[in-house]
């Protein structure tokens, strides 16, 4: 189970690496490995931003929602669905970009899978602590949760977000009357409708995670200039390193890159010199680290997710905790290649070194000697098969190879011909 929960990828989920087991006497603990979160979670933002007499940007509010609501539709698209079922500002984190991550979301396929051990007491322990208790459902702990759950959890976490605080009553839980009326309190009619919808007693009446980014409130037509962002991203692995930098070089900054034109009135010019290719690299980063998600064009089917995470209760007797293999398979994928051949003056081999840039920003960079014989696709599948690159890769780390092995070819007959 914890081996397939790696595989759990999403920009706005908090990256699950390692586990290992802690055995002590009759008691066994599970030590988990995750990204770390730099700047703390959500509360702790929202109680700096109180105490600093400020208040929540709505256009980040709208932001933080679409990155949650991102997550919590890729979790419940799985098949089966992945039910958080611990959503609360305390497992929301946040970076200092602004890319929000959900946390946490072993818990519950933990308590599913393994229904006596002891972190179910925790889990009532969390449940009944009383700052927290108002992010639960009503019909939390009943057998009959689904989904609906982590919307009515969401839902208190945009209203906090938009109020900073709903204040509780001393020591005691926050009363629902207290929520009720940290909504009214909210000025915009879309944000109050849109929290109040989460928050509907009745499960069936709340909308899916998918609905609520198309809610008037958070919907918008992407830009032209953020499809060309992903696009771009998305096809990385293609272009050279500092492609976009060594491009707006070259660009005459007085140069028209597109024009309105009006009849009844003067046209628009916009120049390359009104881009700023700071501003362009920094918003190609965010679109890259999932602050700005394209969830409003996202197909509704289902992700499929390992066996292993919705095991019935009467076969899990039988799963063992799996030991690691020497060689774990890579889950990361690479966005970015470049490699360099030399060959020594006899011919017989070649030194390759390939550099690669992971979706996580972490470089790798391998160096090996190659013989004449050996081909592009034994290459790949070596570095698959050493958990090098993922195996989704091989085709494209195997072409890229094919192309940068031939053009070295080519040289090395153009070069021994001038001789």
């Amino acid at each position: 189970m914890f081996e397939n929960l790696m595989q759990v990828e999403h920009p706005n989920i908090v990256k699950f690496h390692k586990y290992w087991l802690d055995m002590k006497e009759s008691q066994a603990r599970v030590i988990f490995i995750t990204e770390y979160m730099s700047s703390g979670s959500l509360k702790q933002f929202l109680k700096k931003t109180k105490k600093n007499h400020k208040t929540m940007n709505v256009k980040a509010w709208k932001r933080w929602c679409t990155q949650i609501l991102s997550a919590l539709s890729y979790l419940h698209s799985c098949d089966p669905p992945i039910i958080h079922g611990n959503l609360t500002c305390d497992t929301i984190f946040i970076q200092h970009n602004g890319l929000i991550k959900i946390g946490s979301v072993w818990h519950r396929l933990f308590v599913n899978v393994f229904p006596d051990a002891s972190v179910q007491g925790k889990a009532r322990q969390h449940r009944d602590e009383q700052r927290n208790l108002h992010f639960f459902a009503p019909e939390y702990g009943t057998g009959e949760d689904d989904y609906a759950i982590d919307i009515f959890s969401f839902g208190i976490c945009a209203l906090e977000m938009a109020v900073l605080e709903i204040q509780a009553n001393g020591d005691t839980a926050v009363s629902k009357e207290a929520i009720a009326n940290a909504g009214q309190s909210l000025e915009d009619p879309l944000m109050r409708e849109f929290t109040q919808s989460c928050l509907r007693q009745d499960a069936k009446l709340r909308p899916t995670a998918h609905d609520l980014l198309f809610h008037r409130v958070l919907f918008e037509v992407h830009s032209l200039k953020l499809l060309a962002a992903h696009c771009l991203i998305n096809n990385q692995y293609l272009l050279p390193e500092n492609c976009v930098e060594e491009k707006t070089k070259s660009f005459d900054p007085n140069a028209v890159m597109a024009e309105i034109k009006h009849q009844d009135r003067q046209g628009v010019q916009l120049k390359y010199s009104h881009v700023s290719p700071l501003e362009l690299d920094k918003f190609l980063e965010d679109v890259k680290n999932g602050i700005y998600p394209l969830m409003n064009f996202a197909s509704s089917r289902p992700h499929p997710i390992p066996r292993a995470l919705s095991l019935s209760q009467e076969h899990v007797e039988t799963v063992k905790t799996p030991t690691p293999e020497p060689h774990e398979a890579e889950t990361r994928k690479v966005i970015q290649m470049h490699c360099n051949l030399e060959s020594n003056e006899e011919g017989t081999k070649t030194h390759l070194s390939l550099f690669l840039k992971m979706d996580d920003k972490l470089h790798r960079q391998l160096s090996c000697d190659i013989l004449p014989t050996d081909t592009s696709r034994d290459l790949a599948s070596e570095l698959v098969h050493y958990a090098f690159i993922n195996k989704e890769d091989n085709e494209k780390v195997a072409g890229f190879l094919e192309d940068a092995i031939n053009r070295h070819r080519v040289r090395a007959l153009a070069s021994g011909s001038a001789q």
